[in-house]
């Protein structure tokens, strides 16, 4: 699990279009091509209910429900309001830009029973607008090719199909991508390098209240992973896996079985802990500190070692049951604390911000034209690209 210098050798050049932010829209020229999906995905990303945007712009539930139905258009002088309670720029409501439509059913979430509907919902407006911030960056820049088998959507489809079995499809995964049958160092970027999009959301996005989800019915396939909740690299990693599971093994089901949830966890641990491989490493009776090491060395956490030799018959159900007693008393020991995220950089998402970066170099590109090419707030954009804000902040005292 060395860190290795990052790479950018996976983006190219693909054209060279700019684009310059222009006057805003007028009130009543957004009202005249007002897109109804707009305001659903805007809302959602506020974390409103219907009734709670009426309240703040002045209307009723019902008249933003026939908005958001397409039955009525909102008039032009609340189109501002609109605009102000969201948060958004006014163009934001215009119709003709790319817009990915998903629902709750076409995104696996990492923690299912606790996920709640709102929260699915915040989620899944959030995965829309990473598709269309990397459509934008590919209308300038050409991104890794979609190297995951079974996946339809992409530019590149092989044909190959992996076996149903999750521990099998792992194995043969491994082989098609060339791991090997040791440990995997830079995980998440080798997802990256597969043209799976993965990010991290913003700090403060209520997204990161959901433990992470997926999704493969765009023209890319989208991980979102969140750091801040768990902030651990084991369980990170982990989950990481859990979700390229989803993805190689459910992309053509809808989400939301339990069963798919234990087939993800099963193919995450064969993905990264070969039962072949790892089986002549684990110790023949329970012993922690040969665990760490092996945690150290596969990055994987002590847990999921454990869980591996009561899965191989190394420990019994009573044994293992005493050590996660054991295990539980160590957990903020060294050596068995968490570990945070920060510490490895490899693991870290980087490619839509490479491709912007790319893009600033070849094309001219600027935040202020990615911004209203997307109708979105620079700060939005900003925090999708994981760029933060390197103006030094103001304070004053009353």
């Amino acid at each position: 699990m060395s860190d290795r210098r990052d790479d950018r050798s996976q983006i190219r050049l693909f054209d060279p279009a700019g684009g310059g932010t222009g006057r805003g829209p007028s009130p009543q020229a957004v009202a005249d091509a007002f897109d109804q999906a707009r305001l659903t995905q805007a809302r959602r990303l506020a974390g409103m209910t219907k009734k709670d945007l009426a309240e703040r712009v002045g209307v009723t539930p019902a008249a933003v429900g026939q908005y958001e139905t397409g039955m009525t258009h909102p008039r032009p002088d609340l189109i501002p309001r609109l605009a102000a309670a969201l948060a958004v720029p006014l163009a934001f409501f215009l119709s003709g830009r790319p817009h990915a439509k998903l629902d709750g059913s076409m995104a696996h979430f990492r923690s299912l029973r606790s996920t709640r509907v709102h929260q699915r919902a915040k989620a899944v407006a959030f995965v829309e607008q990473v598709w269309e911030l990397t459509h934008a960056l590919e209308k300038r820049v050409r991104l890794p090719h979609v190297d995951l088998p079974g996946f339809s959507g992409g530019e590149v489809h092989s044909g190959v199909e992996l076996p149903r079995d999750p521990a099998a499809a792992a194995r043969e995964l491994r082989r098609l991508w060339g791991l090997g049958t040791g440990p995997i160092a830079h995980l998440v970027r080798h997802m990256e390098t597969r043209g799976i999009v993965v990010v991290l959301p913003p700090p403060d996005e209520d997204a990161t209240t959901v433990d992470a989800f997926s999704t493969s019915q765009l023209p890319r396939p989208i991980v979102v992973l969140t750091a801040n909740r768990f902030d651990d690299i084991h369980r990170y990693r982990f989950t990481a896996a859990h979700e390229l599971g989803h993805l190689v093994l459910h992309g053509d089901t809808a989400a939301g079985d339990v069963q798919q949830e234990r087939e993800a966890d099963t193919f995450a641990a064969e993905f990264l802990t070969p039962r072949e491989s790892i089986l002549p490493e684990l110790p023949r009776r329970l012993d922690l500190r040969r665990l760490v090491e092996l945690k150290h060395a596969w990055g994987v956490s002590v847990d999921s070692l454990l869980y591996r030799c009561r899965e191989v018959g190394l420990l019994s159900d009573s044994s293992a049951s005493r050590a996660y007693q054991r295990l539980g008393a160590l957990r903020d020991q060294p050596g068995f604390a968490g570990e945070p995220i920060t510490g490895y950089p490899g693991e870290h998402p980087v490619l839509l911000r490479q491709a912007f970066d790319l893009a600033v170099d070849e094309t001219g590109l600027t935040m202020a034209a990615l911004a209203a090419q997307l109708a979105w707030p620079i700060p939005r954009v900003r925090a999708l690209l994981g760029l933060r804000d390197q103006r030094p902040k103001l304070q004053l005292v009353p």
